[in-house]
């Protein structure tokens, strides 16, 4: 399995996941030709999609997916919520799919779990890999972390995971008080604080691969979304790789984090 965002962030928002030969993406907030041009520099073609997942309505994870659609006939896979707020889907290339259900796609099985966030039917995804069993969850727009995504999110091999903001920044940033209190509401966006309370439930050492996503540009720094993550994670069992993804550029995680560098976590 690879996993690799495209962009994200309040911008645009797009995932890539490979399971042998079956290509997923997850939201669709670039324009067909930015979004081309990240997938070719992550060695994908756009036709060789198998289906797009939108985890919700918010046009920085969906702006460019209709283009997208018509271009790439790609079916498209969410909730029927999501899928109602989304203007110029064909109704033949849509999939409504329920929490909890898990159609297959290609080699993979698909996964929406409930999230709280102030959209219409909002989603979490768990995408498993049929043949190899790996597992990846991907959840970038959440005000809080309900016990359900927990436990749908135990024995991942790879995650994808929002860290917006550092709190001390956005009380003290340039937003106006009642966007401070949508972001820190239930239903508004994670904390660094907050993405350390799930990674300390589910880290385990066969955690390959960690993304933070999501940073605010205003109210967060890398520097402090991957010094808060590091200091959960270094008292787990987890020796993978831990990253920030960007907003403008493909994003892996980098090496596997050592025993020697865990140390100086």
């Amino acid at each position: 399995m690879r996993v690799c965002t495209l962009a994200s962030g309040s911008k645009a928002n797009a995932t890539l996941v490979e399971a042998g030969a079956t290509r997923l993406l997850i939201d669709c907030g670039l324009g067909p030709r930015i979004l081309a041009k990240r997938l070719a520099e992550a060695g994908v073609a756009p036709a060789s999609i198998d289906a797009v997942i939108v985890t919700h309505e918010h046009i920085d994870h969906m702006k460019g997916l209709a283009q997208a659609v018509a271009k790439w006939h790609w079916p498209v896979i969410s909730t029927a919520g999501t899928l109602d707020g989304i203007p110029g889907i064909p109704r033949e290339r849509q999939m409504r799919i329920a929490y909890g259900d898990a159609p297959t796609v290609g080699e993979c099985t698909v996964e929406l779990v409930a999230v709280p966030h102030d959209a219409a039917q909002p989603a979490a995804v768990v995408i498993t890999a049929r043949r190899s069993g790996a597992r990846v969850g991907v959840a970038t727009d959440l005000g809080h972390v309900p016990e359900s995504l927990g436990d749908a999110f135990e024995r991942l091999d790879y995650l994808v995971f929002e860290s917006n903001h550092d709190e001390i920044m956005l009380r003290t940033g340039p937003y106006p008080p009642f966007l401070q209190a949508r972001i820190a509401s239930a239903t508004g966006h994670l904390s660094n604080r907050q993405t350390g309370g799930l990674l300390q439930r589910i880290a385990h050492k066969g955690l390959r691969q960690v993304l933070l996503a999501h940073l605010s540009q205003q109210n967060n720094e890398p520097s402090l979304a991957l010094a808060a993550a590091k200091d959960v994670l270094k008292r787990t069992a987890f020796r993978g790789a831990v990253a920030c993804a960007a907003q403008d550029a493909v994003s892996r995680a980098g090496e596997p984090i050592t025993p020697q560098m865990q140390l100086a976590l």
